[in-house]
């Protein structure tokens, strides 16, 4: 599965209770390679309850907040990760009344600064909260979900102010984090992924517009993505790529 990771290896995935999250948790389990899994999420995914393996440990924790990201930490105690899969993010929330802008006049600056807070904020914490696990001299692999919309250099048509800016932030803060995990773990790799539009409910308003062909399932993107992290070495670390293994431009 991965060459650059040991056998018996603990992977951590966050967003446990989203399609994606738990469609890598699935391909995980599929292998004899990981030693543990351990799937994060606000809630026990109740998707996961028909895995019987004594690899997989569910925790219910809320990331976003600082007592989430601690007690992950203290239940990890400095004991090394392998592989971190971020999947959180946020791209829409009726209750919140937040969807992506068409038009200036709709940027909203508590919408904004959710976006900001669950996209770009809490992935980079959640790094800082579990640096003692990372750093060191073992092999580890840090992949966070982004989006190309996120991409400044990409972005020829504009709107989704929030979700673009959250995003691209993001980006940066993964960026400059692989710099310092080099530092303090020569055999780090830090990744940015792409994982194109995925049928899942963060992507569900928008489908009608998807290109026929062109809507995956969960399962189709963790076994790509999985397939461009295993392909990654420490010297791919700090880059921003997509599903089918094509560099995105920042």
């Amino acid at each position: 599965m991965f060459d650059h990771l040991p056998d018996g290896f603990t992977g951590v995935i966050t967003g446990a209770g989203g399609g994606i999250g738990q469609a890598v948790i699935r391909a995980l389990l599929d292998s004899s390679q990981p030693g543990r899994v351990i799937a994060v999420s606000r809630q026990t995914p109740t998707a996961l309850q028909d895995i019987d393996d004594a690899r997989l440990t569910t925790l219910a924790l809320d990331l976003t907040r600082e007592g989430g990201r601690l007690a992950l930490q203290q239940y990890l105690d400095s004991e090394p990760i392998h592989l971190l899969f971020n999947a959180l993010g946020t791209l829409h929330d009726e209750q919140r009344g937040i969807r992506p802008e068409k038009r200036l006049e709709q940027l909203d600056a508590e919408s904004l600064m959710h976006l900001m807070h669950v996209n770009a904020s809490t992935p980079s914490l959640l790094l800082a909260t579990l640096k003692s696990s990372l750093q060191g001299k073992h092999p580890v692999i840090v992949t966070s979900l982004s989006a190309r919309v996120g991409s400044i250099g990409d972005n020829g048509f504009g709107g989704w102010y929030s979700y673009r800016a959250s995003k691209a932030a993001h980006n940066m803060l993964m960026k400059t984090a692989s710099i310092e995990l080099t530092r303090l773990n020569k055999e780090s790799i830090v990744l940015c992924l792409h994982p194109g539009t995925t049928d899942t409910p963060l992507s569900e308003p928008f489908q009608a517009r998807v290109p026929e062909g062109k809507l995956f399932s969960p399962a189709f993107v963790a076994q790509r993505l999985i397939e461009v992290i295993a392909a990654r070495t420490p010297e791919d670390t700090g880059s921003f790529r997509d599903w089918d293994d094509n560099i995105v431009e920042w």
